[in-house]
């Protein structure tokens, strides 16, 4: 089976409110990825959107985005999970034999509906969701209280991870500009307003507008594409149970099968001095401390103690992560697209040094209900 290759890549700056509308953004992105690929629209054989009905409002959400989106006479198909399970998808239709070049693009617009209302239908019909108590603020309050009181993890600690991220985002060109902080102190993240006690505003990845794309193709087909293609080598997935009194929330069992089952196809004994870094789709900053641990790159309840910055012994978001934008559906494909720019040495100010191998994840659901998790090589 040939290997499928990561060829082309774009993401569009994210906003808290873009100044032009989803479509001309979907086609700048998937435009820009066939450019820098130095390819034709005539050379996409499939296309799969990542897009969600709830969040925008309207049944068929994808149905305007055929055309910038470059599926127009083409096969196409839409997710309406997170950009990285899009990915997935692409990577099955290629691997099919039946494509030579997939684009994948996902993303949205938080700034045109409540990104956290609609969150609201993940809820339990009967009583959760007319009441409202449980929601994906709430819940996030839930989860970072388990985990600071089953390992003792101070709310310093986590301040410490949002402060990291927002300061990595302020060197990063395309993240949100309101998250760009390279002065923020931990005091300004526990002073910030609360959403849902322990978890204060700066915690939270804040929603906002933006679009991805990235392209796949099969092995033969990507080497003639680009010297520098990025290769999937490991993909794991997993769901974990829907309520959230049926699941520990201390740590992240959906992201922790989801490593086993791509560490177990590539071969991945000891994930620390095997991979290099790892972009991870943290919607709270207390996450990426869980997450830590779920991928094997700390012990439990020790996810503090490891030095994840751009020069440390395990960097983990360089780019900012969620912390420096979160627009829904796009989220988890643009880890995928910054982890490729960190092996092709293309991360400009933020690079991290000899990154030959990366992991990058996606979420959905309440709490990581939902964790996709890809291993990225390079070299031909």
């Amino acid at each position: 089976m040939e290997k499928v290759g990561i060829v082309g890549y774009y993401q569009v700056k994210l906003y808290s409110e873009a100044n032009y509308g989803r479509y001309e953004m979907i086609f700048e992105a998937v435009r820009g990825a066939l450019d820098k690929a130095g390819l034709k629209k005539k050379d996409i054989t499939t296309v799969i959107s990542c897009t969600n009905d709830y969040y925008e409002g309207r049944t068929i959400s994808n149905a305007f985005c055929v055309e910038p989106g470059g599926a127009y006479l083409v096969d196409e198909s839409k997710v309406e999970m997170d950009g990285a399970h899009a990915m997935l998808y692409g990577l099955m239709r290629i691997l099919s034999g039946n494509h030579k070049l997939a684009v994948v693009w996902g993303g949205s617009m938080a700034s045109c509906f409540p990104y956290h209302s609609a969150r609201l239908y993940e809820t339990d019909p009967t009583w959760e969701r007319p009441n409202a108590f449980v929601n994906d603020i709430t819940a996030s309050g839930f989860q970072m209280r388990a985990y600071m009181e089953k390992y003792s993890v101070s709310v310093e600690d986590i301040a410490k991870i949002a402060v990291k991220n927002r300061k990595n985002a302020a060197k990063n060109p395309l993240a949100l500009s309101e998250a760009q902080n390279a002065n923020l102190t931990t005091k300004d993240v526990l002073e910030s307003e609360v959403y849902a006690d322990p978890v204060t505003e700066l915690m939270v990845a804040p929603p906002c507008d933006g679009i991805a794309a990235v392209l796949l193709a099969p092995e033969q087909q990507a080497l003639k594409i680009t010297d520098k293609p990025v290769w999937i080598t490991g993909v794991g997935y997993n769901q974990d149970a829907y309520y959230l009194g049926d699941r520990d929330l201390s740590t992240c069992n959906s992201l922790e099968l989801a490593c086993k089952m791509a560490y177990n196809g590539v071969g991945i004994k000891d994930p620390k001095s095997e991979i290099d870094l790892a972009e991870l789709f943290e919607a709270y900053a207390h996450e990426e401390l869980i997450f830590s641990e779920a991928i094997g790159v700390a012990k439990k309840g020790k996810g503090a103690e490891l030095d994840s910055s751009i020069n440390g012994d395990f960097p983990i978001n360089p780019s900012g992560g969620a912390l420096g934008g979160n627009p829904p559906c796009a989220t988890g494909l643009i880890r995928i697209i910054e982890a490729v720019k960190q092996i092709r040495g293309e991360a400009n100010g933020y690079q991290v040094k000899n990154v030959k191998r990366a992991i990058a994840s996606g979420q959905i659901g309440m709490c990581a209900q939902n964790s996709i998790t890809y291993i990225l090589e390079g070299g031909n």
